[in-house]
């Protein structure tokens, strides 16, 4: 078992009159995280599973006197898959109100249906959470610092899919059966979507245009489909956890590239599953690409299990002057390049710093990214938002 950062969060958030809400991808690790943070407790715990047909009828027709009922002498109710039952939001606002003696705990594979039926009806009755493949400080206190360092090469190639981690044997197996059927099980789901040949040939065109700004209309060209659905299937997968979108920087200079986006994976072995190449670094053109996806995936994985109060851009001008990653914190910011050679110099353009207050900058390389990833155990490096 790896332990995950969030477990703390969500047990110091048990027994407090809300609903505790988990999203995440699938196979991320939710049940077991869940698993584990029930096991050494002491109330009671009822389980039910959307994917099983019989728990999901024992919740149809539901009232307050059947769900009181149903969990009368245990102490806490575990849902797991709640987007797959019908009117969950209206059940957990029940015991959230009527119920209050028993804690629910509810996971989904991903955000758009579980929130789609929860966020009007459990406003102000919720906590929520989102758990993601597994992050580099997580496996540095699990592995050790040297022996993580050591895997780097395999997290840019393979990813950190809790189970592709532990089984390394499988992991390309492994791998290649989550990008494929597993990732679209949910996305499926979702408005009558049924063209998986389109979201296939969609995260291709991502996956090979990693750290490339890219545009739906040029999305729209390669696929063959139109804008409108080009822009919905994005806003589904990434309420799905596949990939995220970094926005292009824009207010002071007139050079700037308003309506610019990047997209990147919340895994780098799903991206490079989808392309079929898992190639050692040293047989790839794409290591800037790999290196960059990863750094940059980490790094967002860490602000948003600390909730840290920060935006993240990208910042590019019509004269290519560009910044990999933007931090702005309180109106100050913290312009980050990512390059893998240790030897490449990375520079901050003099226009972003001279136009905007700047806190402190930073370059992160394979001989430095730990201080990036893991400032708590790295403290003696100087790092955005310390």
């Amino acid at each position: 078992m790896i332990k995950r950062k969030i477990s703390h969060q969500i047990e110091s958030h048990l027994f407090k009159g809300k609903a505790i809400l988990i999203y995440g991808a699938r196979q991320t690790g939710k049940t077991t995280l869940v698993e584990e943070l029930l096991k050494s407790g002491q109330e009671k715990l009822i389980r039910l599973n959307g994917d099983d047909p019989g728990d999901r009828s024992l919740l149809e027709n539901f009232s307050s006197s059947r769900l009181r009922s149903l969990t009368a002498g245990y102490g806490i109710l575990f849902i797991d898959e709640a987007q797959k039952f019908n009117d969950i939001g209206n059940i957990i606002k029940i015991f959230t109100d009527q119920i209050k003696n028993v804690q629910v705990i509810a996971t989904g594979s991903s955000s758009f249906d579980l929130l789609g039926r929860t966020s009007e009806s459990l406003t102000g009755r919720k906590y929520e959470f989102n758990l993601y493949p597994l992050m580099f400080s997580e496996l540095i206190d699990h592995h050790g610092f040297i022996n993580e360092k050591k895997s780097m090469e395999d997290r840019l190639i393979f990813g950190s899919y809790p189970e592709v981690v532990t089984n390394q044997e499988e992991r390309k197996v492994l791998i290649t059966s989550l990008a494929g059927s597993h990732l679209y099980k949910d996305v499926l789901m979702v408005d009558r979507i049924r063209n998986s040949v389109l979201i296939d040939d969609l995260l291709r065109a991502l996956a090979l245009q990693t750290g490339s700004e890219v545009s739906s209309t040029e999305l729209s060209r390669l696929t063959g489909a139109d804008r409108g659905t080009i822009d919905k299937y994005l806003r589904i997968l990434e309420e799905a956890f596949i990939i995220f979108r970094l926005r292009g920087f824009s207010r002071n200079v007139r050079t700037e590239l308003r309506k610019a986006k990047k997209y990147y994976f919340w895994d780098n072995g799903i991206r490079n599953a989808l392309i079929g190449n898992f190639n050692p670094l040293s047989a790839r053109t794409d290591t800037g690409a790999l290196w960059e996806n990863y750094i940059i995936s980490e790094r967002m994985k860490l602000l948003r299990t600390n909730r840290d109060d920060v935006f993240t851009w990208f910042w590019r001008t019509t004269q290519q002057q560009e910044i990999d990653l933007l931090e702005e914190r309180q109106g100050r910011f913290s312009p980050i390049e990512i390059k893998y050679n240790p030897k490449q110099k990375g520079l901050i353009s003099k226009t972003f710093t001279e136009n905007y207050d700047v806190s402190q900058t930073f370059v992160v390389n394979s001989g430095n990214y730990e201080a990036f990833l893991y400032p708590e155990l790295f403290s003696d490096n100087k790092i955005p938002g310390k």
